[in-house]
């Protein structure tokens, strides 16, 4: 299951988890964000139970963007236990993304 994270469940959904957090950072009108989508929804069935997968949309969500430094888009950050362990910035594979899981399992 793909999450949407928002200001409003940010705290308890990603940095209260139980378990790592993928967020994907990304906006509507962008290329290479459209380009991962699949890979994104596709990894967060795969991981489903042992990672969260979510998207957060930064120009619905301007705050929590700025406070983890996203300039450009698509930026992944990988969350375990409340803290920003991995930051992946730009369009990559499903393999390179997949990896970046497997590490924080």
């Amino acid at each position: 299951m793909e999450y949407k994270f928002t200001s409003a469940n940010f705290e308890e959904e990603v940095l209260n988890s139980e378990i790592p957090v993928l967020v994907d950072f990304y906006a509507d009108w962008c290329g290479p964000c459209k380009m991962m989508a699949p890979i994104v929804e596709s990894l967060a069935e795969s991981f489903d139970g042992k990672v969260k997968v979510g998207k957060l949309n930064i120009d619905e969500e301007m705050d929590i963007a700025q406070k983890y430094r996203v300039m450009s888009i698509p930026t992944f950050i990988v969350f375990k236990g409340g803290q920003a362990l991995e930051t992946s910035v730009g369009a990559m594979s499903k393999d390179d993304l997949e990896k970046k899981l497997q590490k924080v399992l």
